[in-house]
C-alpha cells in the first residue's frame, strides 16, 4: 500500500454518451433543498431528483449534479445518514468536471423503509445495480463512507467489478458481526449501542446526538449540527438495528480486487478508528492510504478541500 499526503489533481475528459434518466426530474429539475449551504458558488449547483426501484422493488431515492456525459462519482453514505452528507462534493469543483451522484439508502433519507429487507447482502448489492443502470452511468467511481464500504462490498460479491473504474474507501467498514468486526470500532461508538437502537424516544434521541457528535472531531457549527441531526433521526430505529445486526466478513471479495483503490481516513475518528482503513489496505492488492492528521470521522466534511483534490486527482487515474 502506498501513503498519499498530496496529489496533482487532473481532471479527465468526458465520455460521450447519452444517460437514460428513469422516473426523475428533468436536467434542469428543481434544487434540492439544503445542498446549497456552503456553496462556493454564486448559485447553488442544480441538483436532479430521481426515483429508482432497487431490489424487492424498494424505492430509492438519487440525486445527481453535474456534467451529464462526464465521469461518474458515485457517493454511498453511511450509517443511519443520507446523500446530504455529500453536499461540499456536490457544491463544489467536482460538479464542474464529473458527473456526481448520491443515493439514499434503503431505510434513510427519502427511500422507502421497510420493516425487515436489510439483512440480505444481495438486495444491497442490487439497490446499487439499479442506481447503476438506471442512471446509465458507465464504469463509475464508488466512494463508500462508512457502511457504505459494506455496501460496495456487497455490490462486488453480486456483481463482480468488470463495471467499475474504482473504488475509494473513506472511513469505512467492510466486514460487521464479528469480534474482530467490532474491535475496528471505537470506544465511543460501542457506548452507543444498544442505545442507537431503542424504542424508547427518549433513550433513542439521546443516543443520537450523541452519536452526530461523533461524527467530526472538532465541533461543527449549531446550523450544521441540527441539519445532520434532524436526517440522522429521520432513519426508523429498527433500521440501525438491521444494519447493526448483519454479520458478514468481506476480506475474499476485497482480496479479488483489481481496480486502483483509495482509502481515506481520519487519524482522530470517534466511530470507526483507523485501524479498519489499515485492515483494508492489507487485503486489497496495491491500495493507496490517505490519513488526516487532526480529523475525524468525515473528512469529506472537515477537510472537503483536500478531501476533493485528492478524489480528483484519484479519478484520474481510474479513467
Amino acid at each position: 500500500m502506498d501513503d498519499i499526503h498530496a496529489l496533482a489533481v487532473q481532471t479527465p475528459s468526458p465520455s460521450v454518451r447519452t444517460p437514460t434518466l428513469a422516473r426523475s426530474d428533468s436536467p434542469s429539475g428543481p434544487r434540492e433543498p439544503g445542498f446549497g449551504v456552503d456553496s462556493p458558488f454564486p448559485e447553488p449547483v442544480p441538483v436532479r431528483v430521481h426515483s429508482v426501484r432497487g431490489g424487492g422493488d424498494v424505492r430509492l431515492s438519487v440525486y445527481d449534479a453535474g456534467d451529464l456525459y462526464g465521469p461518474a462519482l458515485v457517493f454511498i453514505h453511511g450509517f443511519s445518514q443520507c446523500h446530504m452528507a455529500w453536499r461540499r462534493q456536490f457544491q463544489s469543483a467536482l460538479s464542474l468536471g464529473f458527473r456526481v451522484v448520491a443515493l439514499d439508502l434503503r431505510g434513510h433519507g427519502q427511500s422507502d423503509k421497510p420493516r425487515a429487507a436489510y439483512g440480505d447482502g444481495r438486495l444491497w448489492a442490487e439497490d446499487l445495480h439499479a442506481v447503476l443502470s438506471t442512471l446509465g452511468l458507465e464504469r463509475p467511481l464508488l466512494v463508500g463512507w462508512s457502511y457504505g464500504g459494506i455496501v460496495i462490498s456487497d455490490y462486488l460479491r453480486h456483481y463482480g467489478q468488470a463495471h467499475l473504474a474504482g473504488i475509494h474507501f473513506v472511513s469505512a467498514i467492510t466486514n460487521s458481526g464479528s469480534e474482530e468486526a467490532f474491535s475496528v470500532l471505537a470506544p465511543e461508538m460501542l457506548s452507543l449501542i444498544p442505545g442507537l437502537f431503542s424504542q424508547d424516544e427518549l433513550v433513542c434521541q439521546l443516543h443520537l446526538e450523541r452519536f452526530v457528535s461523533l461524527l467530526h472531531h472538532v465541533p461543527v457549527p449549531e446550523v450544521t449540527r441540527e441539519l445532520v441531526l434532524d436526517y440522522t433521526r429521520r432513519v426508523p430505529s429498527h433500521v440501525r438495528e438491521a444494519l447493526g445486526s448483519r454479520a458478514v466478513d468481506n476480506d475474499d471479495v476485497l482480496h479479488r480486487l483489481t481496480l486502483p483503490v483509495l482509502i481515506s481516513h481520519g487519524l482522530e475518528d470517534r466511530v470507526v478508528l483507523p485501524e479498519s482503513s489499515r485492515h483494508i489496505a492489507s487485503v486489497v492488492p496495491d491500495a493507496q492510504v490517505s490519513l488526516y492528521p487532526g480529523i475525524g470521522h468525515s473528512p469529506f466534511w472537515e477537510d472537503s478541500r483536500r478531501f476533493n483534490r485528492e478524489l480528483a486527482a484519484f479519478a484520474a487515474r481510474c479513467w
